[in-house]
């Protein structure tokens, strides 16, 4: 039995029952990156799924973008509509609840929670931001709200910690895949992330969801994995396994949240899986959650890496370029023509 089996938990029908966790401060080394890498590859083949410890972002950054995102999402309605995505570019800017629909064949509703997009922005604003240049298809800045400044700075300083949090992590997803550690460098210089304060608010105030309509209904992400900061206390997110039974994914104190998306399972052949989750939050309590999901960059042409096509293994997939299938996937979830 591997480590990532012993750690996740397995049933007799080999299917998981619960999530691994992976110790980032084992990356110092070469070995210890190797060995952290055979980890990640297991989880990624096994479950899609997998927390991280020791991952760099302090308790003080968590707790300044939490009360931020407190005090933004408890503004008035008609305060938060100027904001509305489909009044800016490219999605950036407020979703109100229900607004967003990310399983409409199994949900008629939509998704019972609001939030708050932004992607790539220096502290310090630039005029012309080099990364931002590279966006294509999803060229777009981000917009702030004028009477709450505090907001932009919380979002902003979390938004980077997590940033580099991702680009710890395309190394090792080169080396659980037998590449060079440097496999992804080029092709993610310019921060592809994109990030969603999400609060889930409490159902007594909306009479037209119940409790069994999904705060996010099941679904796969779009980028290459995400990094998912969840409330302490409160077990929402659920993780689909090879038996489709719901596994629970609680909040673990210290930890963050990494799973495969749509486009590493693309890139990969879906030798990493990308698993079906969602969110239901029966807490009877307010919710917030921070998903920043990270890419390649929005130029780069996805197709299967050659390692992951074989005779037994043929292409899956046609090549695609990484802000053209956000895009699409952001149209469909918003039904947006």
């Amino acid at each position: 039995m591997s480590l990532a089996d012993s750690a996740a938990g397995v049933d007799a029908s080999g299917a998981f029952t619960s999530i691994p966790t992976i110790d980032l401060s084992k990356g110092a080394t070469l070995e210890g990156r190797a060995a952290l890498a055979q980890e990640v590859r297991d989880a990624c083949m096994k479950v899609g799924f997998f927390y991280v410890q020791n991952h760099g972002i302090s308790q003080i950054c968590f707790d300044n973008v939490l009360a931020a995102m407190q005090t933004y999402f408890s503004l008035p309605m008609e305060t938060k509509m100027k904001l509305h995505h489909k009044k800016v570019a490219n999605f950036k800017g407020y979703s109100p609840p229900l607004d967003a629909n990310i399983d409409p064949a199994n949900n008629n509703k939509g998704d019972f929670h609001e939030g708050f997009e932004i992607g790539w922005e220096e502290f310090e604003a630039k005029s012309n931001d080099e990364k931002r240049a590279h966006d294509g298809a999803m060229a777009g800045a981000n917009v702030w709200p004028d009477d709450y400044s505090g907001f932009r700075n919380a979002c902003l300083e979390y938004y980077h910690a997590a940033v580099n949090v991702g680009k710890t992590l395309f190394p090792l997803f080169a080396l659980a895949l037998k590449l060079p550690e440097t496999y992804f460098d080029d092709k993610t210089k310019n921060s592809a992330a994109i990030m969603r304060m999400l609060h889930y608010p409490l159902r007594e105030f909306h009479h037209n969801v119940d409790g069994e309509t999904p705060g996010i209904g099941a679904h796969t992400d779009f980028q290459c994995f995400t990094i998912l900061w969840q409330q302490p206390d409160i077990q929402t997110l659920q993780v689909m396994n090879s038996e489709k039974r719901w596994i629970d994914a609680p909040p673990i104190k210290d930890t963050l949240v990494i799973n495969i998306g749509d486009q590493l399972a693309l890139w990969t052949n879906d030798v990493f899986k990308s698993t079906v989750h969602r969110a239901m939050n029966k807490s009877g309590r307010e919710r917030y959650s921070i998903p920043l999901f990270f890419g390649t960059d929005y130029h780069v042409n996805i197709a299967p890496i050659p390692s992951c096509v074989s005779a037994d293994r043929p292409p899956k997939y046609s090549p695609i370029t990484a802000g053209d299938y956000v895009n699409k996937c952001l149209k469909e979830m918003y039904n947006v023509a």
